[in-house]
């Protein structure tokens, strides 16, 4: 098959080139190479490169950020999907469209989790702005599967464990503050390429939820990373009244990947099992990053 990534850049995206190439021709575009908010730009390229899929991972991820900057997250985040959507439909392939935790409140007692028919309720610009895309997606692509994930970490780009180790590595007195009271399903970037390449391979359709399996806080975490890096460190838990932020967090980003379970096609593991693979493979060259940065 033809793939087309968009935000083939990001960490996600590089690690979906990383699985489909295997099988596929792929061809990647990060935002330099295809500017997703132009919807003239996007048809040409669509229409260009002629792919039988389209994996759209662009996205404006800084969630604090877009609290100041919403046309823009707009632009990337919903419009701009709208318009892969609209050039998916006119040559009659399918999308794969990546959404996030963020369009649910969070206010689900634990641990009771989220299924891909639980109401959506986003807190802040960034999960309003990510359901608007869904939207957009699902009215302009009848061809579509909407897949939502949650608390990404991958090699490539800056994430929270990339963070947390260079807190400790600049520091390893510097005791690290951890926000203890917000949950959900820390997901290898690979673990989840593979688990849409599943999705694509048997014609998926509609919203999927595919985050790891199982749950943990953000300072339960950065411990178990920490600890599993080797590298010496200072940690304490806080609550999020502790540590503001300009945006509002979902207390509960727990997702139950429901619809992968009944299909019989859920690849993806337990947490600390990612985590584990992750620091087996990548221990050097996360030290090495992060200690020069």
């Amino acid at each position: 098959m033809r793939i087309m990534i968009c935000g083939g850049n990001g960490q996600l995206g590089r690690d979906c080139l990383r699985v489909f190439q295997k099988n596929n021709t792929v061809q990647a575009f990060g935002s330099l190479d295809l500017d997703i908010t132009s919807q003239e730009l996007v048809e040409k390229m669509i229409t260009t490169v002629s792919p039988d899929v389209v994996i759209n991972c662009a996205a404006y991820t800084n969630v604090d950020k877009s609290e100041g900057d919403a046309e823009l997250a707009r632009k990337i985040n919903a419009l701009g999907a709208g318009y892969v959507a609209r050039a998916c439909s006119a040559i009659d392939v399918p999308m794969v469209h990546i959404s996030t935790d963020y369009v649910f409140d969070g206010k689900k007692e634990l641990p009771l989790s989220y299924a891909e028919t639980s109401a959506t309720s986003p807190l802040g610009v960034y999960g309003r702005t990510k359901l608007e895309g869904e939207q957009l997606v699902a009215r302009n692509a009848e061809k579509h599967m909407i897949v939502r994930t949650a608390w990404l970490y991958g090699a490539h780009g800056n994430n929270f464990l990339k963070t947390m180790l260079r807190l400790a590595l600049a520091d390893s007195d510097r005791t690290i503050r951890v926000v203890n009271d917000q949950y959900g399903s820390p997901t290898w970037t690979l673990r989840l390429a593979l688990q849409l390449e599943k999705l694509v391979m048997v014609k998926g359709h509609g919203i999927y939820h595919a985050t790891s399996e199982g749950y943990c806080s953000w300072y339960e975490l950065a411990a178990y990373f920490l600890k599993k890096m080797d590298v010496s460190h200072s940690i304490a838990p806080c609550t999020t009244a502790e540590y503001p932020t300009p945006a509002t967090r979902p207390g509960n980003s727990i997702l139950d990947n429901t619809r992968l379970k009944r299909g019989e096609i859920n690849r993806m593991t337990g947490w600390r099992h990612g985590v584990d693979l992750f620091v087996s493979r990548y221990r050097n060259d996360l030290i090495e990053e992060c200690s020069s940065s």
